[in-house]
């Protein structure tokens, strides 16, 4: 086979006191997203969605939050290393959907740039990347603005 699609989805709770980061871009907001690195659960979607097309496990097995390494680590990083991992199993990220699910704040002007920083982490063009973003409808923990949920599919292809 030629070509392979992974799906991916991360959950990370607001708090205060943190950037909030989706994409590898900075957003102005009063809470940022939980984690052992920056937090982005957007890439992180991305990132479990071309490791599991190419049956390389999972961002946890991968870049474990018990390893210090990545403490605080840009996850755009981590894109970029996995973008490698795929490349040495003769795999480059084809195409790229990904949602973001948010109750605030409102994101339409901050796609195009996020579209930028993951295609840049693939070493592909911002057109390979597609990215939308709604709320919950103040249903639920995203809703209740208690966190942030992402969900992407990746195709990857044999190179």
């Amino acid at each position: 086979m030629n070509f392979r699609t992974g799906i991916g989805v991360d959950i990370h709770p607001l708090i205060a006191g943190r950037d909030l980061i989706l994409g590898g871009v900075r957003i102005p907001h009063d809470k940022g997203l939980d984690g052992h690195s920056d937090g982005d659960a957007l890439t992180h979607a991305v990132i479990d969605a071309l490791l599991g097309a190419a049956n390389l496990g999972d961002i946890g097995t991968r870049f474990p939050s018990s390893d210090e390494r990545y403490r605080g680590i840009r996850s755009i990083s981590l894109l970029s290393e996995t973008a490698r991992l795929l490349a040495a199993h003769r795999w480059r990220a084809g195409y790229v959907d990904a949602t973001i699910v948010a109750e605030r704040p409102a994101l339409r002007r901050f796609i195009g740039g996020m579209r930028a920083e993951i295609a840049r982490g693939l070493e592909t063009d911002a057109e390979s990347v597609s990215l939308k973003a709604t709320t919950a409808d103040g249903l639920g923990l995203v809703g209740r603005e208690e966190g942030i949920c992402c969900m992407a599919a990746a195709t990857i292809i044999k190179i």
